[in-house]
């Protein structure tokens, strides 16, 4: 049962942490193979420091908001990042246990070596010492004047050695060139083992040279997260953002969010680091030895032993595209439905080229969230212009972290003769949809492709997406006029078939989740049952509980956090969340009502997430194709199967996994939906 002081949400930031949590697991996992148990750390890391540069910023820019606005809008930022520090340092703690007692004694069971700098042989240290004569030009070590008030910056994510000196309170700082010279360096011993060691270590073994007239006391490793930039727009709106925006002063670019320091740094060092660079206390977090561990993606296995690596998986040929001569053709008689990574993005970068190379085809629209750097995708869209059709792509200019490459893409599009439109002040664009225009007797025919993952090949490999082609008119209309709202030519796309947002798709949904309460309470066949990211928005989740207390059971899949508290009684008890991380990132939608047995699934771009239903451009289609109806419930039910990979959502947050009914066979739903799919199409 809930204390009396809980309220019925969940915070989201706290809740992500159990996410988070979730990732650390995988790490832990030793049915995971080694080197995927590397990448889950690498993850952990990854998401972590992404993290503080954006959600924890936030809150710590709400603490500028004045006190009588904090306390009207029952803010209570100050509160929440010390619970955020305080469950962080329990899984940073969890981290370093897996890496030191786990990782580490593992990769020297298969022949790999990490090296610490103190166990360095002579040669080892001879290697050291001519691998930084020439990479020293990239390393630009400095002594930090203290006594004479000289201040220290630090670069945003860029790992720095420190180093305190004896009998003085002068700092040494010395960069690591990750970007130059690569984090983990081959230490090239005769003795043929595979021995290598940090970036960090080999550095650290040069710094009585490096200050060849100081005495050294202490070498700790030190990382500063900045302020990636303010979000407020995403989570509040209308005038009460403006309210937020206008109670704050001009804001420092990238204000520190996160000190991450060796937590062997002595007390009297932390507190004159911290006064030096101007942070307080709850900036300080206490880390291991080494940081940004999000460099292990890079790790490779000098071994390439493929025991310490996931088995391959080949992508599964779809039984029609794979030999279609002619998409159009194909898709104008059927819908026909992708699953990726399961299946190839090659079939997507084919229409278009299909697309780029047909006489028939007259115009191209396509909306991009995220562009990958250089691509087949990028070089047809190209290609398309220089066989003199038109082109029209909206960019995200404000896809987070990924804003400089799009709009460089984006005048690379418009020197070649496309049309670009970027995204509006204050709403993004998230939705993947394209539109294909093609003359076939006389008549203009539209061809959609409706996605929930981007049109990025990298990201389709790991990325659990869906998406459809399809010829249905009533669809492609509608998203015609979504493109026209896109364009400027609409203000309202006026759609019946699509939820697109921010116009429908609460509306939609929320008239959804009434039916199935008002078919239970008539004594009809009710359920919900959904999976997506994450589960945020208030008034979605009161419909929920309000669906739940009628009796209407709900069964949801979310991967990242929820707001909402599931198995309440009296509250929540009819709904059950479980959420999968395993090998891919579950990152696709898909929503099922029951209807009294006449069942409608829908699937798209959007989360029930506010931002998703009212500030930004997403698209959600029903599905109409009674076969990929039936493919698309098929693995919902998959994925609710699973007991290898899957974790309770539950009051507690303790990320309990799903138990193996006795005597039911292991059931890992990403491996099953492989071979669901491959036995429909390769049979």
């Amino acid at each position: 049962m809930l204390k009396p002081e809980e309220t019925r949400l969940r915070h989201r930031d706290l809740n992500w942490l159990s996410f988070n949590g979730r990732v650390l697991q995988e790490a832990q996992d030793r049915r995971n193979p080694l080197f995927e148990r590397i990448k889950f750390l690498a993850i952990f890391s990854m998401n972590l420091d992404e993290y503080f540069r954006v959600r924890v910023s936030q809150l710590r820019q709400m603490k500028r908001i004045k006190k009588s606005l904090r306390q009207q809008l029952a803010l209570r930022p100050s509160k929440k990042v010390k619970e955020i520090l305080r469950e962080v340092k329990i899984q940073q703690q969890e981290f370093g246990r897996i890496f030191y007692e786990e990782i580490i004694p593992e990769l020297e069971e298969n022949g790999i070596f990490l090296i610490n700098y103190n166990d360095f042989s002579l040669s080892e240290n001879n290697f050291a010492t001519s691998y930084y004569s020439k990479a020293s030009s990239h390393i630009h070590p400095k002594v930090i004047d203290v006594e004479k008030g000289e201040e220290l910056f630090l670069e945003n994510n860029v790992l720095y050695l420190l180093v305190t000196f004896k009998d003085e309170e002068n700092f040494g700082i010395i960069n690591l060139p990750v970007e130059h010279c690569g984090r983990f360096i081959n230490l090239r011993s005769a003795d043929e083992k595979n021995q290598l060691t940090f970036l960090d270590d080999l550095i650290k073994s040069q710094i009585p040279e490096i200050f060849p007239n100081k005495k050294v006391k202490g070498i700790f490793e030190i990382k500063l997260s900045r302020d990636a930039e303010l979000y407020i727009e995403d989570e509040l709106e209308g005038v009460l953002a403006e309210k937020i925006y206008d109670s704050l002063k001009q804001r420092s670019q990238g204000q520190p969010t996160r000190l991450l320091y060796d937590a062997r740094m002595p007390k009297e060092d932390q507190k004159r680091l911290r006064k030096l660079l101007g942070l307080g206390k709850i900036d300080m977090m206490p880390g291991g030895e080494y940081h940004n561990f999000s460099d292990f993606f890079s790790f490779e296995d000098p071994t390439n032993n493929p025991k310490l690596h996931y088995e391959d998986l080949p992508p599964i040929k779809h039984k029609v595209l794979e030999t279609a001569s002619d998409y159009f053709k194909v898709i104008s008689q059927k819908d026909q439905a992708l699953h990726f990574p399961y299946m190839s993005f090659d079939y997507v970068e084919r229409f278009l080229e299909q697309a780029a190379s047909d006489k028939d085809v007259k115009e191209i629209k396509i909306s991009i969230y995220r562009v990958a750097d250089e691509s087949e995708l990028t070089s047809t869209l190209l290609k398309v212009l220089k066989n003199g059709k038109k082109l029209t792509v909206f960019i995200e200019a404000k896809a987070r972290f990924d804003e400089k490459n799009n709009i460089d893409w984006g005048r690379k599009f418009e020197d070649a003769g496309a049309t670009v439109i970027y995204s509006y002040p204050k709403i993004k664009v998230h939705s993947k949809i394209l539109l294909i225009t093609r003359k076939e007797n006389e008549e203009l025919i539209d061809y959609a492709y409706i996605g929930t993952g981007n049109f990025n090949s990298k990201t389709s490999k790991i990325y659990c997406d869906h998406a459809i082609f399809t010829a249905h008119k009533k669809i492609t209309r509608e998203l015609s006029r979504v493109f026209n709202v896109l364009e400027g030519e609409l203000i309202i796309p006026r759609a019946k078939r699509l939820l697109v947002s921010p116009f429908s798709t609460r509306k939609n949904f929320s008239d959804m989740i009434n039916r199935e309460i008002e078919n239970i309470q008539l004594g009809k066949k009710a359920k919900i049952t959904a999976k997506m990211n994450s589960l945020e928005d208030q008034e979605i989740i009161e419909q929920l509980y309000k669906a739940s207390n009628a009796g209407v059971e709900i069964r949801l899949l979310v991967r990242g956090f929820t707001c909402l508290i599931p198995g309440i009684k009296g509250m929540s008890e009819n709904i059950y969340i479980t959420s999968i991380v395993d090998r891919y990132l579950e990152h696709g939608r898909i929503y099922l009502f029951e209807n009294d047995g006449n069942e409608e699934i829908y699937f798209g771009s959007a989360d029930w997430m506010t931002r998703n239903l009212d500030r930004r451009i997403e698209v959600i289609t029903p599905i109409y194709d009674e076969d990929i109806k039936q493919e698309f419930k098929e693995i919902l039910q998959i994925q609710f199967r699973d007991n290898v990979k899957a974790r309770i959502q539950d009051s507690s947050e303790s990320n309990q996994y799903v138990e193996k009914p006795p005597g039911e066979k292991e059931f890992r739903s990403q491996y099953e939906i492989y071979h669901y799919l491959k036995e429909k199409h390769e049979a």
